[in-house]
């Protein structure tokens, strides 16, 4: 992997195991798999630290979802719920 550094980190046995069960089942390196999963986990995790970081934006300016808004948003879930 070009422009790549390396991180050496410790797994328990089971979880090692699994590592190698998916990395042979993908025909992939455990490295691959090991690097595609903390991506995966990194990428979702910025994401969500950004979307709270504007939620709590939007309601220190006061932008809060009126009554009929909230009432709408229960009743089309509520609705698909059923």
């Amino acid at each position: 992997m070009a422009g790549s550094s390396v991180l050496t980190l410790r797994l328990d046995p089971k979880l090692k195991k699994q590592l190698d069960r998916l990395s042979e089942a993908t025909n992939r390196s455990r490295s691959f798999v090991a690097a595609e999963a903390i991506r995966e986990y990194v990428e979702l995790n910025n994401w969500q630290i950004a979307e709270t970081i504007k939620g709590l934006a939007e309601a220190d300016r006061g932008e809060f979802a009126t009554d009929k808004e909230m009432a709408q948003t229960f009743r089309k879930w509520t609705r698909r719920a059923r």
